[in-house]
Parts: structure tokens; C-alpha cells; sequence
């Protein structure tokens, strides 16, 4: 157990960042918001799976929409805790913890804002060990836990609360509301008990980013290089160096989807690498051989800063460097590629883990 500061905040972007593969909204927002909720409530107690009790119960915190609307329409709490505390009203019972659905964008963080304003422990967990563009994307789903009921809310002071048959029809109602609050809501889900978060989640997933976040301070200050810091950091492997020439972007069914295509620079130069995304990176090819396939994460870093870029942030110009991390094993099951597999997206690509594709 630890608490959580207001210094922890930048790291724990950083990290998200790097696991959020491009999606998950702007980490740098979800951190201003977080400091100045810490600042004005204290600090969050981080709590491991094994110290929650098995009749514990919590909910998930995320937004859900499009990341690239968050450039113009920031994001909030007020309507984040007001989703929570629908589902608590709606479910007769008061939660006991917040967890993280995804540990990637600001979705990792708006948690800790959550946790903060109400005066609730974090679980050091989450349900993806990354980012993912949809709801029934988490290993919560795989071991059987429904995302309903869930409650979302807007800005507006708007809340409903749905109840589904299944995931995948969560996911299909929720885009077509969060498109009618605004392309995007605040929603708390997948309630579930610490016995059920203990079989079912990756564990420690908060207390990894916070790491990854300070390896990469510690590279700035010390005036070492942040790229391969990170890859030593997340046993990560560098797949492409370029400039971006091209992208291709639309806002499609409640998500971002698009192609980034890349010119080869240095050692890469000649060649070309084109990256798909659907709120998060999924599949990169270099001259049309697929060089890292989802669930694997795919991360573009800028190869000055070593900063991730998002989705949304994507221009003509940019020089990056594209680097692959291998996902969470329970992913790499059966079970886990028919869910956030390549053919889910509709790629016909064989998957492959990354490190054997090096």
C-alpha cells in the first residue's frame, strides 16, 4: 500500500502514455485534472488485488468516445463521479474502491481523480495492461464479468444507466449515446468483487506505469536517450524510424479511425511503414509485411523527446520512432486473440507475438 501524491501525477502520464498505444484520450489533460483534484481533496491510497477483501466491491471509471474530441472539449470529474454514484444509487450499495478499466491514455488517470474527489482507495489493477478501443475488450470479459449495469453521464448533468445482454451490446448502445452527449461521456462499469478483480485482472498495472514514467524522468534529467530507456523499461522492441508524410483521420461510429503512413529515416531510409488505427494503434506493416499485430502494443515516440504521440496528435512532419511491447499473456490464449485479436479489427494476419517477429 502507498498513497499516491500530487508528484506522481506527471509520471504516471508518462507511463500511460507509453501502455496507451496511441489511444486512451490525452494523458497530459488527465493529469493537470488529477494534481488539481489531489490538491484540493489529498492524496489516494494505491491498494494491491491481495489486500482488498473478497466481498470488496468497485466499480471502473473511463470515458468513452472519441480521444480526438478532447482536444477541443476538455475533460471533467463532475460528470465522471456523477456516472459513479448513479450505479451506486442504481445497485442499492456503496463501492469500496476504483479501478482502472484500461492502464493506457487518460483513462488510467481520470480514476485517480475519481478516487481522490470521493475519498477512495485506487486498485494497483486494471482490466487491459493497455489500451483498447472498445468495452468488451478486457480480461474481465474473458473470465465471464458483465460491464452492466453502468451508468454515464455528461456534462450537461445528463445520466442514464443501461443494462445489456452481454459486452458487446454495451459497446454497441454506448457509442450511439456518448456520440449523442457529445461524441464522448463519462461512465462507471463493470462492478464486480475483490474476489472476481483478484481471478480476472492484470495486477500491479498502476504501479508499472508510475515506473516506466520515473525511468523516463530520471533518462531527461540525466540527459540520456528516453527511447531506449523506454525500451529497456517495457522489454520493448524498436520496429521503424521516420517522418510521418501522410494521415488519414474520420471519426467514424464513436471512434478515431484512420492510417498513419511513415518514410524510413536513418537505418529504415527506402522503406515505409503504415500504422491503422481505431482510437488505439493495431497493426503496423513495413512494405506491406505486418511487423506488430494487436494485442501486442504499437507506440510512436517523438525522436526528439521520446514523448508518445497519440492519435489525435498525429501531423505531416513529425519525426518518430515506432516501438512494439509485448501485451499481457492473457491476451496471447485462444480466448484472449479471438477477443483483441487481428481478425476482431478485420485483419487477415496470422498473430504472432512480437518478440518472435524480431
Amino acid at each position: 500500500m502507498r498513497y499516491l501524491q500530487v508528484e506522481d501525477m506527471r509520471d504516471l502520464a508518462y507511463g500511460a502514455a507509453i501502455l496507451g498505444t496511441g489511444g486512451g484520450g490525452d494523458p497530459y489533460i488527465g493529469m493537470l485534472l488529477a494534481e488539481q483534484v489531489i490538491r484540493e481533496y489529498g492524496p489516494v491510497k494505491l491498494v494491491g488485488l491481495d489486500e482488498i477483501d473478497d466481498d470488496a466491491f468497485s466499480a471502473s471509471v473511463a470515458y468513452v468516445g472519441a480521444p480526438v474530441v478532447m482536444i477541443e472539449k476538455l475533460m471533467g470529474f463532475a460528470d465522471m463521479v456523477k456516472a459513479f454514484q448513479s450505479l451506486e444509487r442504481y445497485m442499492g450499495r456503496k463501492f469500496t474502491a476504483v479501478i482502472s478499466a484500461e492502464i493506457g491514455g487518460a483513462n488510467s488517470i481520470v480514476p485517480v481523480s475519481v478516487a481522490a474527489a470521493l475519498n477512495l482507495p485506487l486498485i494497483d489493477a486494471d482490466g487491459m495492461g493497455r489500451a483498447y478501443p472498445e468495452i468488451p475488450l478486457v480480461t474481465w470479459t474473458l473470465h465471464g464479468i458483465s460491464a452492466t449495469p453502468m451508468a454515464m453521464a455528461d456534462e450537461k448533468g445528463n445520466s442514464l444507466i443501461l443494462e445489456t445482454i452481454d459486452n458487446h451490446w454495451t459497446e454497441r448502445f454506448s457509442r450511439s449515446i456518448a456520440t449523442d452527449m457529445g461524441a464522448e461521456a463519462s461512465a462507471a462499469l463493470y462492478p464486480a468483487s475483490g474476489s472476481e478483480l483478484k481471478r480476472s485482472s492484470v495486477p500491479n498495472s498502476v504501479t508499472r506505469v508510475i515506473e516506466i514514467g520515473k525511468a523516463i524522468s530520471d533518462a531527461r534529467d540525466a540527459h540520456h536517450n528516453v527511447i531506449e530507456t523506454v525500451l529497456k523499461a517495457t522489454d520493448g522492441i524498436h520496429l521503424f524510424t521516420g517522418k510521418i508524410v501522410d494521415v488519414l483521420r474520420r471519426i467514424e461510429g464513436g471512434y478515431s479511425r484512420g492510417e498513419c503512413t511513415i518514410e524510413g529515416l536513418g537505418d529504415c531510409r527506402g522503406q515505409k511503414m503504415v500504422l491503422h488505427f481505431q482510437n488505439e494503434n493495431l497493426i503496423a506493416f513495413v512494405d506491406d509485411d505486418p511487423v506488430a499485430v494487436v494485442p501486442d502494443l504499437i507506440t510512436l515516440l517523438d525522436s526528439d523527446t521520446g514523448d508518445a504521440v497519440t492519435t489525435e496528435h498525429l501531423r505531416y512532419g513529425y519525426r518518430v520512432d515506432a516501438i512494439g511491447i509485448p501485451c499481457d499473456p492473457q491476451w496471447r490464449t485462444p480466448e484472449g486473440l479471438a477477443l483483441g485479436g487481428p481478425a476482431h479489427f478485420g485483419y487477415e494476419v496470422e498473430y504472432v507475438p512480437i518478440e518472435q517477429r524480431a
